[in-house]
């Protein structure tokens, strides 16, 4: 199924950054019940108004005027891509790697969790492959990681 009406633009605003900061964090409740978040809900709603929207490049999924997911892009890296978790498998996930790989047709790289299965099908769906694995000491959950490249086909 695929959400058809949904509109991918750039995020603009501490609106937006309110938004993305709701879906992150339900999301990755959601996707993540196992991993202990590294700060509290607030700390997370600052960072993505003080960081996250003012610095990176971060897109907004909209449909019915609610955001429904969000990707942030940062030197041909994928920083965040999540979506509300009843809108996954509606096919804006792959429209957020598309534009991604648009925005960075030298190559990307993004790291996830490595309890985060369904995270490695959906990448390695979209071209990339496993090309570190830590013990998560670099992250401040402390939970192992491994992150994923794509390069573009010559």
């Amino acid at each position: 199924m695929t959400d058809a009406a949904v509109t991918l633009r750039r995020a603009a605003g501490s609106d937006d950054a309110a938004a993305v900061a709701d879906v992150w964090l339900r999301s990755y409740d959601a996707a993540l019940p196992t991993v202990k978040r590294a700060h509290s809900d607030d700390a997370v709603r600052d960072f993505f108004r003080y960081v996250v929207v003012p610095e990176q490049e971060t897109w907004v999924a909209e449909s019915g005027g609610a955001v429904v997911g969000m990707m942030a892009l940062e030197l041909g890296r994928i920083e965040q891509l999540y979506l509300a978790p009843e809108h996954r498998g509606r096919g804006i996930g792959d429209r957020f790697v598309q534009l991604a790989k648009e925005r960075s047709p030298g190559g990307l790289e993004l790291w996830t969790f490595q309890v985060n299965e369904p995270a490695h099908r959906f990448y390695e769906r979209h071209g990339f492959g496993a090309a570190e694995r830590t013990d998560g000491s670099r992250n401040e959950e402390r939970e192992p990681d491994v992150r994923y490249v794509w390069a573009p086909e010559n």
